[in-house]
């Protein structure tokens, strides 16, 4: 497939058969499974995918390549032309594995939007710059402990699986990329009360991360709310569990 790489979508193209090999090996797709793949693009990781499980979906933004995909792969693939960021994951099924190369520039909004949808989901395999999967992974007072962290961790066990060079890639990126595993809790280890209460917090309390939580929470909690949730106040938001943090919305949300 011949196509001009649109810098609008953040096109970067994987090329290289043994990183795609490699990735289809830590997916370990299954005929019948319900895959639904983010940015196909000219469908390197889409072919292999598509002979183990039969049938799929992909969701391509660019309507000159999800024609070609179509016009290639279907009635085996179908492929939805959108902005993944304004697709209903709920509509496709349940039991979902969702796979993409996440274009860079909204990584993290995608990972939001599809972390709505853990109901409906069994796991995701997504492939990012790989600084924000060091940050997805990060563990409480790691450098690289962030919001990011601590939402996703809220919702999904986490594991990185392999560096993707940028020389896989074309055109050649500028940054180098990894691959993560996403799979939903079953059950909340810490369930929040106010979901959307505890977002705000934790952003609040990232917002000014070299601040203690006393100053940067002073709107939110007194420092006696600290001691009772058994969190030195002169900590600082890096240095707190996902638990804790669901811990200090709660009491803001009992207040």
């Amino acid at each position: 497939m011949r196509h001009q790489p649109r810098k609008r979508f953040g096109q970067n193209f994987l090329a290289d058969g043994g990183v795609i090999a490699a990735i289809v090996r830590a997916i370990r797709p299954v005929r019948g499974e319900r895959l639904v793949e983010i940015g196909p693009g000219l469908g390197a990781l889409t072919r292999p995918l598509l002979e183990a499980v039969g049938t799929m979906d992909a969701i391509e933004i660019d309507r000159d390549l999800a024609a070609a995909l179509e016009q290639e792969l279907a009635p085996r693939l179908t492929v939805h032309t959108a902005d993944a960021l304004d697709v209903d994951f709920a509509a496709l099924g349940d039991d979902l594995r969702v796979i993409g190369n996440l274009p860079y520039y909204i990584s993290t909004p995608l990972l939001f939007h599809i972390a709505h949808y853990t109901g409906r989901i069994r796991d995701v395999h997504v492939m990012l710059q790989r600084e924000v999967v060091e940050r997805m992974v990060a563990a409480p007072g790691d450098s690289d402990y962030s919001r990011l962290s601590v939402m996703l961790q809220y919702r999904f066990q986490m594991e990185k699986l392999l560096d993707v060079p940028a020389a896989a890639f074309r055109p050649v990126p500028a940054v180098e990329s990894a691959l993560v595993r996403l799979m939903p809790f079953t059950q909340l280890p810490a369930a929040a009360r106010d979901e959307a209460l505890f977002a705000r917090l934790v952003s609040a309390a990232f917002s000014q991360r070299r601040k203690t939580l006393r100053n940067s929470l002073r709107a939110w909690l007194a420092e006696s709310d600290f001691e009772q949730a058994g969190i030195e106040p002169r900590s600082r938001a890096q240095e707190l569990s996902v638990r804790q943090f669901v811990a200090l919305a709660d009491l803001v949300s009992a207040n």
